[in-house]
């Protein structure tokens, strides 16, 4: 096997970028997409597809590539991927699909992501065409949400024939595409082409209809033949230390949606947001990188604060490095303990170094605090990033469906139902907060368990 280097992605220089909210990543050029398809050995039995939770024919569609045949690739794509354009941008392929690539052995795994988004881009601004039959015109589906698992269970049904309604809770459709991932990483114009890929299906999105306050399950079982829940994990977790309640201090929940939908970086927006001085961000994942980020953004100095080691960062590789290049400084094995200010306003952070122990039920080590180390850090600005869980409004104005103790849904694992016939959910309402491209599998695999239930 001929040893053939990775090709990179161009992005903007750092400290270009740290100024700008425009997207990162420029993506590949014909050229570089056509020298990095010829890395791919086309391999008889590829563990990358197994790799991938919607199963994408990934040797397929780099073939087409190959062959400089980009309609062929963009179709052999779309036949698993509805949201191929943002799956290249914002999955952890190397955790993935790239993972498992023979070329990983040698000079780096084959650049999947990258030749996804290569292809997907082409895909919205050159072909307007969407593959679909009337099967099953004569079924009704409600979908709840329009996050990534939403809108791949919608538009995989429509595709069928099935006449979808999704309901959105808020004034714009998408889910965390929207709210929760920054311009940076996923511009919102490319998401609403997504979108309007999906409405040109023929599906229907109702926006300002809160399900369970507005509108009510039962009601939409009533009228549909199915309804799938798809309505994410927006409930932020907090640190619940002495302080979290003074102004400055915000869920990454909050600071994201105020910046990615309301544009509160724009000075214009009738939304505004703090735009911090000195600020400090709790947590180590893809969230809290994207608050750093967006704080850098904003003119802060940026201190990240984790209570652990950086080799257990749950953050995707290319997120950490891309938020040191920009300056954001990473306080390891640095645990908060409390947040203090004057009048009202926050001052900074009290934080105790930690140590790492044995490995906790998770497998990794357990941080403990070290005595006697106690230290400030001065901030005009907390953001806490800690992970979120599911909206209780579906558990509250339904009681008659099953949750977790962790409030999330409980579900099949292979068909999305739950223990109400014809209703299904998926993504992070079922999971808690995971990855997009998991939660589209589970759209996926709600919209075929129905379709299959519709021909019995």
């Amino acid at each position: 096997m001929e040893k053939i280097n990775r090709h990179l992605m161009p992005s903007q220089e750092p400290e270009v970028r740290r100024n700008n909210f425009k997207e990162v990543a420029l993506g590949y050029t014909d050229e570089i997409a056509y020298a990095e398809a010829q890395r791919c050995l086309n391999c008889k039995n590829p563990q990358c597809v197994q790799g991938c939770p919607v199963n994408v024919n990934i040797p397929g569609f780099i073939s087409k590539i190959k062959e400089k045949d980009l309609d062929g690739a963009a179709t052999i794509l779309e036949q698993d991927n509805n949201l191929a354009a943002i799956c290249g941008r914002v999955c952890p392929q190397e955790r993935q699909c790239e993972s498992l690539c023979i070329r990983g052995k040698l000079e780096g795994p084959v650049a999947i992501g990258n030749l996804e988004r290569y292809v997907a881009d082409y895909a919205l601004n050159n072909i307007t065409s969407n593959i679909k039959s009337d099967e099953f015109k004569d079924r009704k589906v409600a979908v709840i949400g329009s996050g990534p698992a939403s809108l791949t269970c919608a538009a995989n049904l429509a595709m069928k024939g099935v006449k979808v309604t999704v309901y959105e809770a808020l004034h714009k459709a998408g889910g965390v595409l929207v709210y929760g991932i920054p311009e940076f990483r996923l511009p919102k114009d490319l998401v609403q082409k997504v979108i309007d890929r999906v409405t040109a299906l023929g599906v229907d999105i109702k926006l300002n209809v809160v399900v369970g306050k507005s509108i009510y399950i039962d009601e939409l079982l009533e009228e549909n033949d199915a309804v799938f829940i798809g309505t994410g994990a927006g409930l932020p977790q907090f640190l619940r230390c002495e302080g979290e309640n003074l102004a400055g201090v915000y869920s990454a929940n909050e600071y994201l949606t105020r910046v990615n939908l309301m544009k509160a970086y724009d000075k214009s927006s009738i939304t505004p947001v703090k735009r911090g001085k000195k600020v400090v961000v709790v947590g180590a994942g893809n969230v809290a990188m994207d608050a750093a980020r967006t704080a850098v953004r904003l003119g802060g100095e940026v201190h990240l604060v984790y209570r652990r080691s950086r080799q257990e960062m749950p953050a995707r590789a290319e997120e950490i490095h891309h938020a040191e290049e920009e300056g954001v400084i990473f306080d390891i094995l640095t645990n908060p303990i409390r947040i203090f200010g004057e009048n009202g306003n926050v001052t900074g952070m009290t934080c105790v170094k930690m140590e790492l122990g044995e490995p906790d039920a998770s497998g990794r080590r357990s941080p403990i605090p070290v005595e006697g180390s106690e230290f400030d850090i001065q901030a005009d600005q907390v953001i806490v990033a800690l992970g979120t869980s599911p909206n209780p409004i579906i558990k509250n104005s339904y009681p008659a469906l099953k949750f977790t103790p962790k409030g999330t849904i409980e579900a099949d694992a292979e068909t999305g139902e739950t223990n109400i016939k014809n209703l299904y959910a998926g993504g992070d309402a079922q999971t808690g907060a995971a990855t997009v491209i998991l939660a589209m599998g589970a759209g996926k695999r709600a919209a075929k368990a129905m379709l299959d239930s519709f021909t019995k």
